[in-house]
């Protein structure tokens, strides 16, 4: 009789271990999500600054650029950052890497902004300039207001 009860106490586990494997989104899921997130982020942004058609077509392949080496180098900070909040007894040299990675983190991106500002100068109007750090902040609290609503409407089935 115990055998049979280990195997009904452990399908259950079976099953949930089963279920959050299908719920984890494949490698081609999740750039499939980044690069729809991308072009729109990028069409949120054109249509903010109100570009016309030649000054956006100009405008996507530097802003792209632009936010390609943005994303990289927050990947490789958060990527430290796990490696030694997982590390069970990470040393002090480990901790103050990781902890210079993060304060450098914003430097690195106002470097990286410094880089394609003359780009973008050549493309935008100073009023369009001035305004995308505006519209990229606007983007953030659209996503943000787009994921309370969609946990709101969950919450109420």
């Amino acid at each position: 009789m115990k055998p049979f009860l280990l195997f009904l106490l452990f399908i259950p586990a079976l099953l949930c271990n089963a279920q959050s494997a299908a719920q984890q989104p494949s490698k081609a899921q999740t750039d499939r999500w980044f690069n729809e997130m991308r072009a729109y982020k990028t069409e949120f942004i054109a249509k903010s600054l109100e570009l016309t058609p030649e000054q956006k077509e100009k405008f996507v392949p530097v802003y792209n650029a632009m936010n390609a080496e943005l994303d990289k180098i927050a990947r490789e900070t958060r990527a430290l950052e796990r490696s030694v909040a997982k590390n069970n007894h990470p040393s002090d040299l480990e901790y103050e890497k990781a902890t210079e990675a993060l304060f450098e983190l914003r430097s690195r991106e106002g470097d990286i902004d410094r880089k394609y500002y003359p780009q973008l100068r050549e493309i935008l109007t100073k009023k369009q300039l001035f305004k995308l750090k505006s519209a990229e902040r606007r983007f953030g609290r659209h996503l943000m207001k787009h994921r309370e609503g969609k946990a709101k409407s969950n919450n109420k089935k």
